[in-house]
């Protein structure tokens, strides 16, 4: 959600399955009646937000996203003569500025990219219904901390150091104790603010550097085209080394899921 020119979106398609799984078992917690107006913020390549339309089907859906390439894959992919509740929208989820409101506001897998989660709420709020409710899902506070260490290895070495000279870290992974307080202050009351671990899980060394290639481009970004896949390379092989493919040929990385669930306070 915050470059707009990173995400290559057919490449995000074929290597984020694990994001569609976590986001099934989400959507499974909102209980949805089915005729709901519903917000996706970061709605990437619309699988996500499909699967939300197809569940509510008397009611609809929007999905916004910052990167014009993630939208206009969705809009071609879920058209509206086949889904005629459904809608794609470019916007930032720092400044999401809509004519109507929602039922439910929906994000998974993407806030951990956006540095201001106050903006966010504050958007977020102001589009809300009465007691409407908000459902998040993002990287919490030690996510994937053992691939970051490697690497962080990695950056550091003779062989790519000068590549990662003033280097940021690139993502937010916020704790429970950051939402606790961003909540009330943004008009939300809390009912379930939890980090939850996950096995993030690939088939074989290409499984894993897909993934890689496709969601960690900060890191690839720095680094000389011709160099990528070297450098992917470097990171899957210590990785496998240190965490090996398991019987059934899968890698697996720990992660850990910052999830919050919030309603509206009336005001």
């Amino acid at each position: 959600m915050t470059n707009h020119n990173q995400w290559n979106a057919d490449d995000y398609a074929k290597n984020s399955s694990a994001q569609l799984n976590w986001a099934k078992e989400l959507i499974k917690k909102l209980s949805l009646i089915g005729n709901e107006t519903l917000l996706d913020i970061g709605c990437g390549d619309g699988k996500i937000t499909a699967e939300f339309a197809s569940i509510i089907n008397n009611g609809s859906v929007l999905g916004i996203d910052s990167s014009k390439t993630m939208v206009e894959l969705a809009q071609n992919k879920f058209p509206p003569v086949e889904y005629p509740n459904l809608d794609f929208k470019l916007m930032d989820a720092t400044a999401i500025n809509l004519n109507h409101s929602f039922d439910v506001v929906f994000s998974n897998a993407v806030l951990h990219w956006i540095t201001d989660h106050g903006s966010v709420l504050k958007g977020v709020r102001n589009h809300l219904k009465p007691h409407g409710k908000l459902l998040f899902q993002m990287g919490g506070k030690g996510n994937a901390r053992e691939l970051l260490l490697i690497i962080d290895e990695i950056i550091t070495a003779p062989d790519w150091k000068e590549y990662f000279l003033y280097f940021t870290f690139p993502y937010s992974f916020y704790g429970i104790e950051e939402y606790q307080r961003w909540l009330p202050e943004n008009g939300f009351k809390a009912q379930r603010v939890q980090l939850i671990p996950k096995d993030m899980q690939h088939q074989g060394k290409e499984g894993l550097k897909g993934w890689l290639r496709t969601t960690w481009f900060p890191y690839t970004n720095r680094i000389p085209q011709e160099l990528t896949e070297t450098f992917l390379n470097t990171v899957v092989d210590r990785y496998i080394q240190r965490y090996p493919i398991d019987s059934q040929g899968l890698t697996h990385v720990k992660m850990l899921r910052l999830e919050v669930e919030a309603y509206a306070i009336e005001r």
